[in-house]
């Protein structure tokens, strides 16, 4: 009887995932051949790596992926715009590279399919990629609001 996870199923649950969580082709983009897994004592996986950087985590209350910064470039390279990205006004760009929250009267664009509790990524002018984080507020709220969280950074890009 074989107890431990074999590297070819950790890389086909966490393409799975990514799958479900960011749509089909998420999976392959996020997560390349020669992936590091990053498992729990109990042998779950928890981060994936590439080299040093960490592509994303798996939330063990929920089963959904955090994205790390590079996990986010990866993703916005493989995914066409607006998909899971927030355009950030270009004069507080800088404030949400280093981790500063996202507020409302600061969103230039939004994914109309975002929903409160995604993750997203966080873009300036020329789909650069900034931060990544959580929604707080949908997509048509991020841009009907002028005031409160929009997204809750959770990454900055620098």
């Amino acid at each position: 009887m074989l107890t431990g996870a074999s590297k070819d199923s950790a890389e086909r649950q966490v393409r799975a995932i990514a799958d479900f969580q960011f749509g089909r082709g998420a999976g392959a983009a996020l997560f390349p051949p020669g992936c590091r897994y990053v498992r729990s004592k109990t042998r779950r996986v928890r981060q994936v790596m590439i080299g040093e950087e960490r592509i994303v985590t798996l939330r063990a209350q929920d089963g959904r992926f955090t994205l790390g910064i590079e996990g986010a470039r990866r993703l916005a390279a493989a995914m066409p715009a607006p998909a899971y990205r927030v355009r950030i006004a270009e004069e507080v760009a800088g404030y949400i590279a280093q981790g500063k929250n996202a507020f409302a009267k600061h969103i230039a664009a939004a994914d109309p399919e975002i929903r409160p509790g995604d993750e997203v990524i966080l873009v300036r002018d020329g789909d650069e990629v900034i931060a990544t984080g959580e929604a707080v507020l949908s997509g048509a709220e991020m841009l009907a609001f002028n005031y409160g969280v929009a997204v809750n950074v959770r990454k900055g890009g620098k």
